[in-house]
């Protein structure tokens, strides 16, 4: 894959003046007309706006205005989130038609960075579990996951040098990992939820899917911070970059209950070679046990996100109705009928969960486990996000980034846990683990 595919390299391309922002776009449009007809990972693709601002973006770096290394880059935004002249669909024909009428501060955020919105990517029906359109550019016979879908499938071709995903459960690993590109779901509270179609609201994160572990640090930093529009938005400082040059060798703590217990024997054979080559590389290793409280994590994270759903959706379009895909429908009916106690009882333990798992973290620079049950399956499933939701559900970040191909082809990821609010030096570990495992596969539609 060309190095210019990387947010990092375009960004050392523009100004070295290799290439324009202009460059970039027509790349990224040309990948779009050649490969969204097989892969439909765009809802709705901005040319004119996007050829519009790259000009617009080559002229500011032109007079000395460089706002940093997302100048001039082009991006795509899941459709659950707000881009203004663009509508906001959420894969669903229950929205509205109509343009937004403003960016979701991520956006916002985004643009003011000198990004270049391309369009907006493929979701899956309201972030759930329907499967999407979208296939995966690997083999087109496999899902690319799901809720991110599109953005995942678009990073992966090159057709955006980044995208912004969403996750309540495993909807930026799992698209990321089976799609071959990595991913970060920050701490919760991290970025602003502001403008975006919720699932639920104690377990949404947005953030960043790219090509590297580095490229999602320069989309996080940039999008993450305070936002007094969004109540669960943290107002602590963001987080500082951290140059993985500087690191010392990581302390890993590896995961061996249930993630390796029922991960597909490929997926954990390919994962355990990744972990010994890093501990040849330096690392140290130390066996980790399961947070207290985990034997009911899934249970009670799909407790939490069905009353929530449920409740959002009640008051946005009234009483159960046509139109909802059976996966939605069913958790919406599964949502209705939990009791307030219950919910209450969810939400206490997954606060206690989230210490106990920054306890459990305390003492590791990140936690390793393969980042998702099997590699990426048919197209009737968006895949298993058991070895993601417990992350989300705590509220601690993740990082995944791809290590390997199954002898079918197709993407292995390894999936990083850290302590809570601690993205800078978990995405410098990453890097560091990137650099150490050398994957550089890319999908045979490439050439």
């Amino acid at each position: 894959m060309s190095s210019l595919t990387t947010i990092v390299a375009a960004a050392h391309a523009i100004r070295r003046k290799d290439l324009t922002p202009q460059d970039l776009v027509a790349d990224c449009l040309e990948k779009i007309s050649r490969f969204d007809p097989q892969v439909r990972a765009w809802v709705k693709v901005d040319a004119d706006g996007a050829r519009r601002d790259a000009v617009l973006a080559a002229r500011e770096l032109a007079d000395g205005v460089d706002r940093g290394p997302l100048h001039g880059i082009p991006l795509g935004i899941k459709d659950i989130v707000d881009v203004a002249g663009l509508p906001t669909r959420a894969g669903s024909t229950l929205t509205e038609p109509d343009p937004s009428a403003c960016d979701a501060a991520v956006v916002r955020r985004l643009r003011a960075a000198g990004a270049i919105i391309l369009g907006k990517t493929v979701t899956t029906e309201f972030a759930w579990l329907d499967p999407p359109p979208t296939a995966n550019p690997w083999q087109l016979d496999r899902t690319p996951g799901g809720s991110s879908s599109g953005s995942a499938a678009a990073v992966a071709l090159g057709m955006c040098t980044a995208a912004i995903g969403s996750q309540t459960g495993g909807s930026i690993t799992r698209p990321a990992s089976f799609c071959g590109v990595a991913g970060c779901k920050p701490t919760f509270g991290r970025v602003s939820h502001w403008g975006v179609v919720p699932v639920s609201f104690h377990l949404d994160h947005v953030g960043p899917i790219a090509r590297t572990a580095a490229d999602c640090a320069i989309l996080l930093h940039a999008i993450a911070g305070d936002d007094p529009q969004d109540p669960a938005c943290s107002p602590r400082a963001n987080f500082e970059l951290v140059d993985p040059q500087t690191i010392a060798a990581p302390r890993l703590g590896v995961i061996r209950p249930f993630f390796f217990e029922v991960a597909d024997p490929e997926v954990a054979e390919l994962t355990l070679a990744a972990i010994e080559k890093l501990v040849a590389a330096g690392a140290g290793q130390v066996e980790l046990p399961l947070p207290e409280g985990f034997d009911q994590v899934h249970a009670l994270h799909r407790r939490v996100m069905a009353a929530e759903a449920a409740d959002y959706h009640h008051a946005r379009y009234g009483a159960p109705r046509p139109g909802y895909g059976p996966n939605m429908a069913s958790l919406l009916e599964e949502g209705y009928d939990i009791r307030p106690s219950e919910y209450r009882a969810a939400r206490q333990h997954q606060v206690a969960f989230g210490h106990a798992t920054n306890r459990a973290l305390a003492d590791v620079d990140a936690a390793l486990t393969p980042a998702t049950v099997t590699a990426a399956p048919d197209r009737t499933t968006t895949g298993d996000g058991r070895f993601n939701s417990p992350w989300s559900y705590a509220g601690v970040p993740t990082v995944s980034i791809p290590i390997a191909l199954t002898k079918a082809g197709l993407p292995v990821a390894l999936q990083l846990a850290g302590k809570s609010w601690s993205e800078g030096q978990l995405l410098a570990v990453a890097q560091w683990c990137e650099a150490r495992l050398g994957f550089d596969a890319a999908p045979k539609m490439l050439g």
